[in-house]
């Protein structure tokens, strides 16, 4: 699962530009997650984006939303 987390982590930033990048993984129902699975959240980090004061200050993306983004990032993971 590393291995992919970091695979995942090197194209966030070659596809979007970023500075960094955070990863997190998150367990229970105290952690936000109601039915358990290993799953680590890979994060694009800019300058200022206050990522961890955020999560209820915005609303979640549309999947319109998203798709750029993803098939973006799906094109530079398909190029390799």
């Amino acid at each position: 699962m590393h291995d992919a987390v970091r695979e995942i982590a090197i194209a966030i930033r070659t596809t979007y530009g970023c500075e960094g990048v955070s990863t997190r993984q998150h367990n229970e129902p105290a952690g936000y997650q109601d039915a358990w699975h290993h799953h680590v959240h890979v994060f694009p980090r800019y300058p200022g984006d206050n990522l961890y004061n955020t999560r209820h200050l915005t609303t979640p993306a549309t999947q319109a939303d998203r798709h750029p983004y993803a098939h973006k990032l799906r094109s530079h993971l398909t190029k390799r």
